[in-house]
């Protein structure tokens, strides 16, 4: 019984900075990596920026220098900053772990919602 909640998306103006959190809860051991994806209308869905346990962190090409991923291990929350949003941004964004439960032994792959950030040009 994991579940990731996002928050943080909204309505934004070319140029402007959104702050998007994502907090899991329930029977956690332990979680590795952690994750944004993100799926624009029409678009696969694709990886936006990850972060490991360790802190190591790997960004897509379209927001390298733009956007920061980031987490606090005491909280089980992941984040990601976004500055200068461009239109081609705007999409749902889904916060992804893979997780340990108390439960099994396997690592899981869990998602969240999704929340909505759409960038007027």
């Amino acid at each position: 019984q994991v579940q990731l909640v996002e928050s943080g998306g909204g309505l934004v103006q070319a140029g402007g900075s959104l702050r998007l959190s994502c907090a899991a809860s329930g029977s956690i051991f332990s979680i590795n990596a952690m994750g944004w994806y993100r799926q624009a209308p029409g678009k696969q869905r694709e990886l936006v920026a990850m972060i490991t346990s360790g802190g190591s962190t790997n960004y897509a090409d379209s927001v390298k220098g733009r956007f920061t991923i980031s987490r606090d291990n005491a909280n089980n929350t992941v984040y990601l900053q976004m500055n200068s949003l461009k239109f081609e941004d705007t999409a749902v964004y889904y916060c992804n772990a893979d997780i340990h439960t108390t439960r099994v032994p396997e690592n899981e792959d869990f998602w969240g919602q999704g929340t909505q950030v759409t960038v007027s040009s």
